[in-house]
């Protein structure tokens, strides 16, 4: 009776895993047409952007949104000119209502590099779609505001 039961479960394990791996059932069409389904647009991705490059463009008059994901006291304490402060902690909450333009080009930095990777990430996936990762401010060789 027990090997029985073992073969029926062992059978509709087979089965029920066989079903998992099937593909979708295709729309249906209308008169023998093909119904193509919408492209979904490329996710963007982080793109790496040293300061003498980001430095270049920052003067060319690009519009260029500048983003401190540092603490309001790290901010206070020395920040690229016209950055705007974001910290990182912050972004999943308020991106959307500092930054309405996801199309827009951002420039993420922090002091030594780690928190614009997170931050730059979380941007994409919240759906901006041109996001450049500066790095830290502590490579900046450039002036600051206080």
């Amino acid at each position: 009776m027990r090997r029985w039961i073992l073969m029926l479960v062992i059978a509709l394990s087979v089965s029920l895993s066989a079903c998992a791996g099937e593909p979708a059932p295709a729309a249906p069409s209308t008169g023998g047409e093909q119904v193509e389904q919408p492209e979904q647009p490329a996710k963007a991705t982080v793109q790496d952007i040293t300061p003498e490059e980001a430095k270049e463009r920052l003067d060319s008059d690009e519009a260029i949104i500048l983003v401190d994901v540092r603490t309001k006291e790290e901010f206070d304490s020395g920040h690229i000119e016209g950055a705007v402060l974001l910290p990182v902690d912050q972004i999943q909450k308020n991106a959307a209502d500092v930054f309405p333009d996801k199309d827009a080009v951002y420039f993420v930095y922090c002091r030594s590099g780690s928190r614009s990777g997170a931050a730059t990430a979380m941007m994409v996936e919240l759906g901006y779609q041109n996001v450049f990762d500066l790095g830290g401010i502590m490579d900046w060789p450039y002036e600051v505001v206080q």
